[in-house]
């Protein structure tokens, strides 16, 4: 076969190929990490959503200047070349890997050497990234304005939030941009029996893989539901607008009416939660071993002078970190801040 031929059947064979491909499996942004990283002495100035510690041990912080990891010495911010986003959100899925849930610009996965960013261009239902969650399948979950995003490796699948109803979208068509609120997802948590559940600004639902059920009790629904997580036993806890409820799989119990921002299980079983008082915001301390009764034991501080309290970490050394304008650390004791001076 002639040289010309073997070459013109090779650009054929090429060209067949890449137009065959899904959109979804190959993000068009892949931006190079080197150099970009910049290494400081504090954490982040504005306000802190969401705080992780990974499987090495460092912690990773999602704030409005970026995303910053921090190693028990200094600080990085790792996006500080790559993105100007406000940041929501991290996840450290099973391989690893890190997601970044942004607001405006999708999501950004960090493999430790450089980046990729989902948009709405491959495939997520928004490009406003409130929450991430991975399922025991390792299925990614993105909780955005408007609805929910489920990516499988390969592909988005989608499913838009309704008011009293969340639906599969068939459409294709992504939700508007920086329409926020009502139409967020907050929250999103398998429970031990493989149901989903889902905390949005409008209502709660619990998903069995087939059918989006409304959450109520005693006829009302949970609306503007923040926070929801499964305790080592198996207790559901929901914090948002009303209050701080306890779902034991058969009665929803509430335990109080303040506004919870956020919920956390410690290492002890304790549940923390950030919450808005008559006496400013506060962290909340739940003692494990009242928390079947009706009023659970309580300690409250108040960390931060009433200012907005966000995500909470336990550290692998006991500490407690916090988010409110840059993050916090409180080691039982006293409370450091990270932020420039």
């Amino acid at each position: 076969m002639k040289p010309a031929l073997v070459y013109a059947l090779l650009l054929v064979a090429l060209y067949t190929s890449c137009k065959g491909q899904n959109k979804a499996n190959l993000p068009t942004d892949t931006i190079k990490s080197e150099t970009k990283e910049v290494i400081t002495a504090y954490g982040p100035n504005l306000i802190t959503r969401t705080i992780r510690q990974d499987r090495k041990g460092n912690i990773w912080i999602a704030a409005f200047d970026g995303v910053f990891r921090y190693n028990g010495t200094s600080f990085t911010n790792v996006t500080n070349k790559v993105s100007v986003a406000r940041f929501f959100s991290v996840l450290e899925d099973r391989n690893g890997n890190l997601w970044f849930g942004s607001i405006g610009s999708g999501v950004y996965y960090y493999d430790g050497k450089s980046f990729r960013n989902f948009t709405t261009r491959d495939g997520l239902i928004n490009n406003e990234i409130v929450c991430i969650y991975e399922d025991r399948l390792g299925t990614v979950w993105f909780g955005a304005n408007g609805g929910v995003s489920h990516y499988d490796g390969k592909s988005f699948r989608n499913y838009r939030l309704n008011g009293g109803s969340i639906l599969e979208d068939r459409t294709g068509v992504p939700f508007p941009d920086f329409t926020r609120p009502p139409h967020e997802i907050n929250a999103i948590i398998e429970d031990k029996t493989g149901r989903f559940w889902f905390g949005t600004r409008d209502n709660t639902f619990v998903y069995d893989g087939k059918t989006f059920t409304n959450t109520t009790y005693m006829g009302q629904t949970f609306t503007n539901v923040r926070s929801i997580i499964e305790d080592k036993t198996g207790t559901i806890w929901l914090g948002g607008t009303n209050g701080l409820w306890r779902y034991d799989g058969r009665t929803f119990t509430n335990i109080t009416r303040n506004f919870v921002g956020y919920i956390y299980e410690d290492k002890k079983g304790n549940i923390w939660t950030s919450s808005e008082t008559a006496q400013g915001w506060v962290l909340s301390r739940y003692e494990a071993a009242t928390l079947s009764t009706k009023t659970p034991t309580v300690t409250e501080l108040n960390p931060h002078e009433g200012r907005m309290l966000f995500g909470i970490l336990e550290a692998n050394d006991g500490s407690i970190w916090f988010g409110a304008d840059g993050v916090y650390r409180y080691d039982g004791s006293k409370v450091t801040d990270f932020k420039k001076k």
